[in-house]
């Protein structure tokens, strides 16, 4: 009797949305913020907004994948999402960019290839970031 009162207040102290999911995950919303961040960077030329952004939003998209059991490791997810926004970014360094000197690219008076070089440095930062992330990952032999 005892056994059933302690396991009737476990399901108490852990609402949820039904019994199939007793939690609900926090990601979405941090996704969404990522986002919206990466775009408002991008869209006004805010360099380090763009960057956290991106940042924000490859890691939380990681781990919702990883958490919905779509993936085993978030790292994968990130070091891919990572590559792509490298690749885009420097598309468009590349077909908007007058010169390739990173004096010039850090200058926002270059338009799109200031924007392109952001979302480059971050995907190259993301994929880091999920590099090391598997590198910590690791277990000695």
């Amino acid at each position: 009797m005892d056994e059933d009162i302690d396991s009737e207040l476990d399901r108490e102290i852990e609402p949820g949305l039904s019994e199939q999911y007793r939690k609900a995950s926090p990601w979405p919303l941090f996704v969404a913020l990522g986002f919206v961040l990466s775009e408002v960077g991008v869209i006004l030329g805010f360099f380090s907004v763009t960057v956290v952004g991106i940042l924000l939003f490859g890691g939380t998209v990681g781990a919702i994948l990883q958490e919905s059991g779509y993936i085993g490791q978030s790292w994968r997810a990130m070091v891919s999402i990572g590559a792509l926004f490298g690749l885009l970014g420097v598309a468009v360094v590349v077909a908007w960019g007058e010169t390739l000197a990173v004096g010039g690219l850090l200058d926002p008076a270059n338009g799109f290839a200031y924007r392109g070089f952001a979302v480059a440095i971050a995907g190259v930062l993301l994929a880091a970031v999920g590099t090391t992330v598997r590198v910590a990952g690791r277990q000695p032999v």
